[in-house]
């Protein structure tokens, strides 16, 4: 499910997101706080500019109005970087979310018992968002996802966990992957509607989502949803993702009843929101 190269994030240029809009006033501010965030070790002015498609002064000021805000500074080399209160404002939004209280403990547990990597995710249109990350507390090889990192949903375990809830019929499959084409990951990949809808609907009816190597060579992933927020719609789902020589698949579905019961009122979506 995860990859084991830092490519959550997408790497595409500002321009192109945009579809080769010109920016402009605070859509140009963005363009560069976002821009920022894909270089940690910081990024020149000339590289920005040529990256966000705007002239030097433009990308200056945008980048003046961040370092007022806190949201950018500048280190010592000239180069530009997310600021202090940038990084204080996402880590206390992100830490104060109710699903990454409560499923914490979740994970960490998950995490233990397989020696993997557990992982809580939300569906976003055609992309699973990483709410919460817990790696294993031993392993010298562990997965590079990232909290707030994006993977394609059908080339996902927790993407097809949730999906199957979502697409119902051939038809809803076919229309939602001619929306954005199925990007092929792997050679294992589903991007078919057909075979998708398959996957789908086999999904629900054993109550958990398989991902053999469709994300990534090497990475399998077992996923369930979890109700923390609705009485009949999942609003994410757990996964252990693993390093397909250390943990096999098989061994995952094996276990699917162990992480069931792991997840307590949390399978139960009537039960989860008596008790939220």
């Amino acid at each position: 499910m995860q990859h084991t190269q830092p490519s959550h994030a997408s790497t595409a240029p500002v321009t192109d997101r945009a579809e080769g809009a010109r920016l402009v006033g605070s859509d140009r501010v963005l363009a560069v706080l976002k821009e920022l965030a894909r270089h940690p070790d910081g990024v020149a002015l000339d590289e920005l500019t040529r990256v966000i498609g705007s002239p030097k002064p433009t990308v200056h000021r945008a980048l003046a109005a961040l370092r007022r805000a806190g949201l950018a500074l500048q280190d010592s080399r000239g180069r530009y970087l997310l600021g202090d209160e940038f990084l204080r404002m996402a880590f206390a939004h992100h830490e104060a979310r109710p699903e990454h209280l409560r499923l914490r403990p979740l994970l960490e547990t998950l995490a233990a018992r397989f020696g993997e990597t557990a992982h809580y995710a939300v569906l976003d249109g055609h992309e699973v968002v990483y709410r919460a990350k817990v790696d294993p507390p031993t392993g010298t090889v562990r997965l590079t996802s990232t909290v707030g990192g994006r993977n394609p949903a059908h080339a996902t375990a927790v993407g097809k966990a949730l999906l199957a809830h979502e697409l119902g019929t051939l038809d809803a499959v076919r229309r939602w992957i001619g929306e954005v084409p199925a990007e092929r990951r792997t050679p294992r990949t589903l991007c078919a509607a057909e075979e998708l809808h398959r996957e789908l609907r086999a999904t629900l009816e054993r109550g958990y989502a398989l991902d053999d190597q469709e994300n990534e060579t090497g990475v399998n992933c077992l996923a369930l949803p979890v109700y923390c927020t609705s009485p009949t719609a999942p609003s994410g789902a757990v996964s252990v993702s693993a390093l397909a020589y250390r943990t096999p698949l098989g061994a995952l579905v094996d276990a699917v009843e162990e992480i069931r019961e792991a997840l307590g009122p949390l399978k139960e979506p009537h039960r989860c929101a008596r008790s939220s």
